[in-house]
């Protein structure tokens, strides 16, 4: 998978996780927040690691 894949599935995830979290905080869901939270966190994550990608193939 290139670089601007993992950051495009990064970006989704972490927009994901934020609506989840943002939902759990209004109906008092804490599993939703914290599955939220949990899927932001991965995002991040596979933007970074699209990051690596990409400063990996530049010469």
């Amino acid at each position: 998978m290139s670089g601007t894949k993992d950051k495009a599935k990064g970006l989704a995830n972490e927009a994901v996780g934020n609506v989840k979290q943002s939902v759990g905080k209004v109906t008092g869901n804490d599993k939703l927040r914290a599955e939220g939270k949990a899927q932001e966190v991965k995002g991040e994550a596979q933007q970074i690691k699209g990051d690596v990608k990409d400063a990996v193939k530049k010469p």
